[in-house]
């Protein structure tokens, strides 16, 4: 871990694996979508609309994962204080924020003519809103606060604090009666969903996970740049305060 801890080194390998890895993304996604709708059959109550799972359920699951890496960054923040992992933090927000819009936008269009209803306050749609509203947060500290250290180890704590939803949103099916089914793929007995369904549902989820990672490293580039400008600017600045100084303690 601590081998990256550079930027330097860091920017040098970013540099190379986000275009692998976007094209990567983009071929599995071409592949899937193909796959999607040429080859996964119509479900036989849902029929055609049950092809907005491939967006639902990788997004949903992205939501997640994204919080479970800010998580993840900000016990390296607070615990092992490692440079990379506030700018991992702050890189990983907008994108869980994105992917949780996707997956309750895609969840009303799917529940509309499955449910009758847009929207309903069941537990695992409210707690999805929830961690929404929780990534909107981490989003606004960190725009909040101007020093990028004091601002890390605050959203560290929000980060950590909001975690709890996780678990909330995963289990929330098996702890109380919702519209929602059961875990039909990740199951410690093995997925319940037929192959033909199954395969292309991997295969978008694949896609949506390499782009995650292909826009988290870019990210990342992006905040590393950004500090090495704002550092370079409070330089200059303090420069060009210097002479004055100077000449205002010589007129004394």
């Amino acid at each position: 871990m601590w081998r990256y801890a550079n930027p330097t080194v860091f920017l040098g390998i970013a540099a190379r694996l986000i275009p692998i890895l976007s094209v990567l993304a983009a071929g599995l996604a071409v592949v899937g979508l193909w796959i999607v709708f040429f080859v996964a059959p119509a479900d036989y109550q849902q029929g055609q609309t049950v092809k907005i799972m491939y967006i639902h359920v990788p997004a949903a699951w992205l939501a997640m994962g994204c919080y479970s890496v800010m998580a993840l960054s900000a016990i390296g923040t607070l615990v092992w204080r490692h440079p990379l992992a506030d700018v991992s933090n702050k890189a990983a927000a907008p994108l869980g924020a994105a992917f949780t819009a996707l997956c309750l936008l895609t969840g009303s269009l799917w529940g509309k003519p499955m449910w009758g209803t847009w929207w309903v306050w069941d537990a695992r749609l409210t707690s999805v809103l929830v961690l929404f509203l929780m990534y909107c947060g981490v989003i606004a500290l960190w725009n909040a606060i101007e020093d990028p250290t004091r601002a890390g180890r605050s959203v560290a704590i929000l980060t950590l604090v909001g975690f709890v939803n996780i678990p909330i949103v995963k289990f929330s099916v098996d702890w109380w009666n919702t519209l929602h089914q059961p875990a039909r793929v990740i199951r410690l007995d093995g997925p319940t969903i037929d192959p033909s369904m199954l395969w292309p549902l991997l295969i978008m989820a694949a896609a949506a996970t390499l782009l995650f990672v292909a826009l988290h490293l870019a990210g990342m580039r992006n905040e590393i740049l950004r500090r090495r400008v704002r550092t370079l600017g409070l330089l200059a600045a303090s420069q060009d305060e210097a002479p004055g100084l100077a000449v205002a303690e010589g007129t004394r």
